[in-house]
């Protein structure tokens, strides 16, 4: 896709794009640095609770102390802005209320995702929802309720969902036949063949594991597949935010996992073809159509998947099959599946993007069409007593001790309901609560005035859950 092209002949709003960025971690950092090298967009407003952090920021990207300005207040900021400066505020009213096109919500928290994005709206902007804990609860109504305004929600290029929805949409578009889709997660699991032991990228664990398990044994892949879990099951094969991740794209397609915990296989990239497939031939799915994520397995020397996107897809006759295989594509062995994949996504400087596009062309990067087909779910993996708090823990993986995430239907919430993960995180259970069981409503102390909790009561009685 030419976007160069398309700015320039179908734009509804004027040829630059300024934006003001709410959160600002790895993600927000490589957005400020890209934008000072775009002529069509600027980033105007940086907002985040730590001041030390956002002047550390400015400094790494070779801005000087003279051409950034700290805000306390609306007024002053738009002064400041109007005299050419960057400016940083840990007031979220300040940015959402700057003169601005565009804002980039990416504080990662779900309750002042929610509360920052109906501000947007109000305030006439365009939000690029970086936070995905807001996207995964009330995405569907937050976007509806931003296109009654003639505003765009969008997800961020640079992030999984926005990436693998494009894909996705080349395959539709060409009339591929989609079997599954997914994404890797977010750290590879680096075999090194010689010293006989595994590495997990980001994880500071080294396992043992015998060199037969490098390669899937022919015949039932799904029990070698079963076999190098199990090897490997110290280490994290699933993580909330791959639930998250891959809830957007549900909300956004209509397609669903083939079953709540995901396969989640540790895969070398040339096995996904074959792993990914219906079981009648060969593969792993029950099904066609579906959502999937692998761990990808690889050696040192070779390229990373982490954080990638992939579509398996059918070859449409097995002339054009054999011709892909002899190219050296990643195809099945019998030469009836291709895979297709981006291994990289390259966080704010893709998102460049998607801040320009909704505001120069009244589109989403991603999807435009939104509604609630999963949620997030929370289910315990051992006893939990009334009184648990469900805890936060870790960097990007979120992670709440004694549960784990599943990804199921959408549905309106009742009592016996399954609680979206990002609304039950932080929140003391009320009773006891069994192993093996999903945390419902009824189960926790619903936080006083959230705008979350009341905005996702809005979303199922809008869309009938």
């Amino acid at each position: 896709m030419n976007y160069t092209d398309l700015l320039e002949r179908f734009s509804i709003g004027p040829s630059h794009t300024t934006a003001a960025l709410i959160g600002v971690g790895q993600f927000g950092r490589t957005l400020l640095m890209q934008s000072r090298r775009l002529p069509h967009m600027s980033l105007n407003v940086l907002c985040d609770l730590d001041m030390g952090r956002l002047q550390e920021t400015c400094r790494s990207v070779g801005l000087s102390p003279d051409e950034i300005e700290v805000c306390e207040g609306s007024a002053a900021a738009a002064k400041a802005i109007e005299a050419g400066k960057l400016v940083l505020t840990q007031d979220a009213a300040v940015a959402l209320e700057a003169p601005v096109d565009v804002i980039v919500e990416a504080t990662g928290n779900a309750e002042a995702g929610t509360r920052n994005t109906l501000k947007a709206i109000d305030e006439g902007r365009h939000i690029v929802l970086v936070t995905k804990e807001t996207d995964s609860v009330v995405g569907p109504i937050l976007a509806q309720r931003a296109a009654r305004h003639g505003l765009v929600v969008s997800q961020a290029d640079g992030d999984q969902p926005s990436l693998l929805l494009g894909l996705m949409s080349w395959a539709r578009t060409l009339g591929l036949d989609l079997v599954c889709a997914g994404k890797a997660s977010e750290y590879d699991f680096v075999f090194d063949l010689e010293a006989g032991e595994v590495r997990a990228e980001g994880i500071d664990t080294r396992l043992p594991l015998t060199p037969d398990l490098w390669s899937l044994a022919p015949g039932d892949l799904a029990a070698s597949m079963a076999e190098r879990s199990l090897a490997l099951s110290t280490l994290p094969q699933r993580t909330p935010p791959d639930y998250c991740e891959m809830c957007l794209v549900a909300n956004a397609s209509g397609l669903k996992p083939d079953r709540p915990d995901f396969h989640a296989p540790v895969a070398r990239v040339s096995e996904l073809p074959d792993l990914f497939r219906i079981r009648a031939e060969g593969g792993v799915l029950d099904r066609d159509g579906v959502l999937d994520m692998f761990n990808c397995f690889r050696r040192p020397d070779e390229v990373s998947a982490a954080g990638g996107v992939f579509v398996v897809v059918r070859i449409p006759d097995e002339e054009t099959g054999r011709l892909f295989q002899a190219k050296g594509m990643p195809v099945s062995a019998d030469a009836t599946h291709l895979l297709a994949y981006n291994p990289t996504h390259l966080l704010g400087i893709e998102a460049a993007l998607s801040v320009i596009v909704p505001h120069r062309l009244g589109l989403a990067t991603g999807s435009n069409t939104v509604s609630p087909v999963c949620d997030v779910a929370m289910r315990a993996t051992q006893a939990l007593k009334a009184g648990t708090v469900l805890d936060d823990h870790g960097h990007h993986h979120h992670h709440v001790d004694g549960v784990e995430a599943l990804l199921v239907d959408n549905c309106a919430l009742s009592e016996g309901t399954a609680l979206p993960y990002f609304m039950a995180m932080g929140c003391a259970l009320m009773r006891d609560v069994d192993a093996g069981e999903v945390i419902t409503p009824d189960a926790v102390r619903a936080p006083e005035s959230s705008v979350l909790w009341s905005l996702r009561a809005e979303q199922d009685q809008v869309f009938g859950g």
